[in-house]
């Protein structure tokens, strides 16, 4: 299911109560799921307003600053995309009951698992699930890449910053300089990551 990301920045004058509320309201603002999706096909007649897919890249010369996104995974580990600059770094935002997230998970571990050796790496960010959804997600879905436990919404606010998010899931790809270079909205197919990593690793450092 696709979830809308509304902006995060709260008037100047409001209430840091406030502030959390509507943050709070914000991450769990979801498209409501009428079943649950119990399979990576599961994403027809699920009640989700779907993503188009839509995909948008950026020339070099337009490219903004880099981006650093940082945070702890859902095992305690240290996250820190500043140790992959010179590579290329695809960043996903998912959460476990989102029926688009799961039918682009084998794609997203396809991808991990045949590029790394070419120096392309995985991040993904997610804002709403507890350790225990999230690290049963990775593992039905042998997951190898480290996911940046996001509740506090620092790291989508980061990523933000530099390229607005519509939806969960959305697919930034940063260049080996760890600028965004493209990004999707809604599901990534596998081939059209491939091509965008093709691009990017095509770019010479």
């Amino acid at each position: 299911m696709i979830r809308p990301f509304r902006a995060r920045h709260g008037r100047a004058r409001a209430t840091s109560g406030i502030v959390a509320l509507v943050s709070l309201g914000l991450v769990l603002t979801a498209c409501s799921q009428e079943s649950g999706a119990t399979s990576p096909d599961d994403v027809v007649g699920q009640g989700y307003v779907s993503g188009d897919g839509s995909v948008k890249t950026w020339d070099v010369s337009d490219r903004d600053e880099p981006v650093v996104l940082t945070g702890t995974d859902f095992e305690g580990g240290a996250v820190d995309t500043s140790q992959w600059l010179g590579d290329v770094v695809v960043v996903n935002t998912w959460y476990a009951s989102c029926a688009p997230c799961r039918a682009e998970a084998p794609d997203l571990v396809a991808l991990a698992n045949d590029r790394a050796a070419e120096g392309v790496h995985l991040l993904g960010i997610n804002s709403t699930d507890d350790a225990g959804a999230a690290l049963a997600f990775e593992r039905t879905f042998e997951v190898p890449y480290p996911s940046i436990e996001d509740t506090r919404g620092e790291a989508i606010a980061t990523l933000e910053g530099a390229v607005p998010l519509q939806a969960v899931p959305t697919t930034v790809v940063l260049d080996r300089e760890g600028r965004v270079a493209a990004r999707v909205i809604g599901r990534a197919e596998g081939s059209t990551l491939g091509a965008l990593v093709d691009d990017l690793l095509a770019e010479s450092a």
